[in-house]
């Protein structure tokens, strides 16, 4: 088995419903199984464009297999058909969007293609993922990073104040 993990998240648009179709279309993937779906915080934007707050969760999964290259495009598929059902627009880099499912880790696999870069390239850095995701799965195992639960401590408190339960 190879652990999954894709964070979600929307400013744009009912939020939630986002949220949860997205976790919705996981479900659906043959083979998933051990589905668990962190809380949902609500963050401040990243990238310095005005607009609205985030709302986002973390979804880990196990897949058959020890993670590799075909799970991960098969992952990556399905997020752009979640992004695509939700008419997600990518206008301006790190702008509002009724969506965003990005593919965090898919097992131990590592990858640089710039089409698919797992772990995600900026995981060590983002609060709004490291939060939800180590309050599902803190001791996961981030290739070449260490883990979630020490990558967010190691951030600054700062970045994790930029997290919020969302209620």
């Amino acid at each position: 088995m190879s652990r999954i993990a894709l964070s979600v998240g929307a400013n744009l648009g009912d939020r939630l419903a986002a949220l949860d179709l997205a976790v919705t279309r996981l479900r659906e993937v043959p083979g998933v199984s051990a589905v668990r779906v962190s809380p949902v915080y609500e963050t401040d934007p990243v990238g310095g464009i005005e607009q609205p707050d985030f709302l986002n969760l973390v979804v880990v999964a196990d897949l058959p297999g020890p993670g590799s290259p075909e799970q991960a495009h098969a992952l990556l598929d399905l997020a752009r058909r979640v992004e695509a059902e939700l008419e997600r627009r990518r206008e301006v880099r790190w702008g509002p969007r009724t969506v965003d499912v990005d593919v965090l880790a898919v097992g131990q696999w590592q990858s640089t293609d710039p089409e698919l870069t797992v772990p995600h390239p900026r995981i060590a850095e983002r609060a709004f993922v490291l939060v939800p995701w180590a309050a599902v799965d803190p001791h996961a195992s981030v290739p070449g990073h260490g883990t979630v639960a020490g990558l967010l401590a190691a951030l600054p408190d700062s970045e994790r104040a930029t997290v919020r339960p969302f209620t």
